[in-house]
């Protein structure tokens, strides 16, 4: 069975005016999910997180420096395109303790997968850094947390955002014991993600699209490039940066994906969690700014997890 987490905190995570990472966003991916097709969904509220997991990939310094600053009325802004708001912290501790959770119950054998439908994202967050539109890296502290607590050997970070997740490459560039892959459209920000970057492991392996390109070379970067490293490598818990900004319709990019290229990668990526990882897959929400886009490639992508 798949489990889905969220909570309706996210919801409270407010940005300025015209700002595409909107509550919306989860209120739209909310409404495709209520489809009677996914009525068998197991449902949970994602639980809030601890500090103690947030610091399994972030500086005590920089926590501390962002919880202190996130504001009792108002927006602040850290930068150009990231904002807190009142409703920010517990969206942002409720995306960590998601994804924590959904590692609890794929590692325990409760659920063979999981998907957590969460917001702020979270992958362009590196170790000391909030950035684009992210505070906590979620995918990462799952991973952590799934080392520390079931003694996995090796944990893979699979990261199909249109963005590249700076983040996650940050937090893992030196550690052989996980490896990070992802698609992402180049240039685009954050600028980084070239080839050969492939961290001090060679468990980086970026394979960067050029703007203008759809399925097919999209699904010849995981055969080609991606899926065979993962293979070699034999994760032991498979881990989704589940953006969906590469979706065609999507305003902040220019990949033309469709919603079954989506389903498609998610039961490759299933069928590598099969030979090695006994199927486990946790899935967390990253991008996907168009609300049509991201209701066809969330509905394609859970359809996938659910065995359809």
């Amino acid at each position: 069975m798949t489990l889905l987490l969220t909570h309706s905190a996210c919801l409270d995570h407010l940005t300025p005016p015209g700002h595409p990472e909107r509550p919306d966003r989860l209120r739209a991916v909310d409404e495709v999910l209520g489809e009677d097709r996914f009525k068998a969904l197991v449902r949970d509220l994602a639980p809030e997180g601890d500090l103690d997991q947030v610091l399994l990939c972030h500086g005590e310094h920089y926590v501390g420096e962002l919880r202190h600053i996130a504001p009792t009325s108002g927006l602040i802004y850290i930068d150009g395109d990231t904002s807190m708001s009142p409703g920010t912290w517990e969206a942002v501790m409720r995306g960590v303790g998601g994804a924590v959770a959904a590692t609890d119950a794929v590692m325990e054998g409760k659920h063979q997968n999981a998907f957590v439908a969460v917001r702020p994202p979270g992958h362009h967050a590196e170790k000391s850094t909030p950035m684009g539109f992210c505070f906590f890296d979620n995918v990462a502290i799952a991973a952590r947390h799934a080392q520390r607590k079931y003694g996995i050997a090796r944990a893979a970070v699979i990261d199909f955002d249109v963005h590249h997740g700076n983040g996650t490459q940050d937090i893992f560039w030196a550690d052989p014991t996980v490896m990070y892959c992802s698609t992402h459209q180049m240039p685009l920000f954050p600028g980084t993600g070239a080839m050969s970057e492939r961290g001090e492991h060679d468990t980086v392996v970026n394979a960067p699209l050029a703007p203008g390109d759809g399925g097919a070379k999209f699904r010849s970067a995981f055969e080609n490039l991606i899926l065979p490293q993962l293979e070699k490598f034999s994760p032991e818990l498979v881990i989704i940066s589940a953006g969906f900004d590469a979706h065609h319709r999507d305003p902040l990019a220019s990949i033309n994906l469709k919603g079954e290229d989506f389903g498609w990668v998610t039961r490759r990526l299933m069928d590598l969690a099969d030979k090695s990882a006994g199927g486990r897959v946790v899935s967390v929400l990253e991008g996907g700014y168009d609300l049509q886009g991201l209701k066809e490639s969330v509905a394609s992508h859970v359809t996938a997890l659910m065995g359809g």
